[in-house]
């Protein structure tokens, strides 16, 4: 028998119109999911001397109980439903909070990371404005799909046709224009300059009403997202100015921290905000990062990272980390990792530090996309960045860049050193070239 450590301890089965729970004298009672029915289900675990409660994280359905518990001091062990399967010829929901409960006794659970509510706050707000940019996009392809439709080409010769040239031509097709000349005396200069022929050229449509009626909600639609975007970022102001009342906002030294092209936060002194709330270390310092993306990372884990003991842990809890499968003599990486929404903006700024060509870990990345391909190339140096991150926050290490020069130059005399251990062996000796006499 396993020696139960949590006397005190229930489970709880979350669901869209019921919660089910077992307290630790073996009932299970039936909650609604109406927000009077939570607050009865919290006096029934206080009236039960309930101190700690488990309850997987099922969607979004644990949310609004989670933050009733927490109100109430009842402690939430917030727990992957990938780690309590039940038993085999066991599964109903009142056998799940049991079983629950019973595991949670034991101490058999581990706790998942739940942010304090402010951040919580604040990775709500963030996640929203992320939904709206994906949408954003969408009714951009739309506007593309239109554009094809009417046989206008304009977005097969500039970049994008949801910056100032193509909406301003756009909008100008939507009023009634038509003439390819004018419509492309609407495009930037620097556009002009180089693609004028071809912008006219694309620009001769057939203009059927169908299409054109198209085009049009696409717009409505992409400009709807826009403004969504910007109603987040105000809420976001509004966040940090509550998470940085006690705070003293620190001013920024030397240069500007870079930002990046699209869909930039606008939020004002956006850096000095991130600066306290991470007493002065600057994560934007760190190569392929910006403010914004800082600022996502922040509302995912926080601004404490003690709750990870080590960078390993951290890196493995972002499943950056080769996971382990091994059993008996077989020991093999593990091919699943878990894909965490913090993790991905670590994926995203690698891609972005891969592209550069002046970073050592740009050269990092080439050389190992080389060896093996982009994905691995991608984890590896995301793996980096968060150990970077880690120390950069819990531990006050300041990153320097090295530069990629002085990385290729480790990296050759690594292969020397290399080669010339692996010539040892074979009773060779390596001879530079430029030092053999002809």
């Amino acid at each position: 028998m396993l020696p139960t450590l949590n006397v005190h301890a229930a489970g709880i089965d979350a669901g869209s119109t019921h919660f089910f729970v077992a307290t630790p004298d073996g009932k299970v009672t039936s909650f609604e999911s109406c927000t009077p029915d939570l607050h009865r289900l919290r006096d029934h675990l206080l009236v039960a001397g309930v101190t700690s409660v488990a309850m997987e994280a099922t969607g979004v359905y644990w949310l609004a109980l989670f933050g009733v518990l927490e109100a109430a001091k009842i402690e939430v062990c917030l727990v992957n439903g990938a780690h309590v399967k039940n038993l085999p010829g066991r599964k109903s929901d009142v056998q799940d909070c049991q079983w629950l409960q019973e595991l949670h006794a034991h101490g058999l659970l581990r706790k998942s990371f739940v942010p304090a509510e402010p951040i919580r706050a604040l990775r709500s707000y963030s996640r929203l404005r992320d939904d709206h940019i994906r949408t954003s996009a969408m009714f951009v392809q739309l506007m593309q799909k239109a554009l094809d439709q009417l046989n206008v080409k304009l977005h097969t010769v500039i970049s994008q046709i949801n910056g100032v040239s193509g909406l301003a031509v756009v909008r100008a097709i939507l009023q009634g224009e038509r003439d390819p000349a004018k419509l492309t005396d609407l495009c930037d200069g620097r556009i002009l300059k180089k693609k004028r022929a071809r912008v006219e050229r694309s620009l001769h449509g057939l203009w059927q009403e169908e299409h054109l009626f198209a085009l049009k909600q696409a717009l409505a639609g992409w400009e709807f997202c826009e403004a969504q975007v910007k109603q987040c970022d105000e809420a976001i102001t509004g966040q940090l100015a509550v998470l940085t009342r006690d705070l003293k906002l620190l001013e920024v030294k030397g240069p500007r921290p870079k930002c990046g092209r699209h869909h930039v936060l606008a939020v004002p002194k956006l850096h000095e905000h991130l600066l306290a709330l991470s007493n002065g270390q600057d994560a934007a310092a760190l190569p392929g990062f910006t403010d914004t993306s800082w600022l996502k990372l922040l509302s995912e884990v926080g601004t404490d990272l003690a709750r990870w003991p080590n960078e390993k842990a951290f890196s493995s809890w972002l499943g950056l980390s080769p996971g382990k499968d091994q059993s008996g003599k077989k020991n093999r990486r593990a091919r699943h990792r878990p894909k965490t929404t913090a993790g991905q903006i670590f994926r995203l700024a690698a891609q972005s530090v891969g592209r550069s060509s002046y970073l050592a870990l740009g050269g990092f990345y080439r050389r190992l996309k080389a060896r093996t391909n982009a994905a691995v190339a991608t984890v590896a140096t995301a793996r980096k960045l968060a150990v970077l991150y880690y120390d950069a926050m819990r531990n006050g290490l300041a990153y320097v860049e090295r530069g990629l020069e002085a990385y290729e130059k480790a990296d050759r005399e690594r292969q020397q050193r290399r080669l010339e251990k692996r010539a040892a062996e074979m009773g060779f000796a390596l001879t530079p070239i430029n030092a053999q006499t002809i």
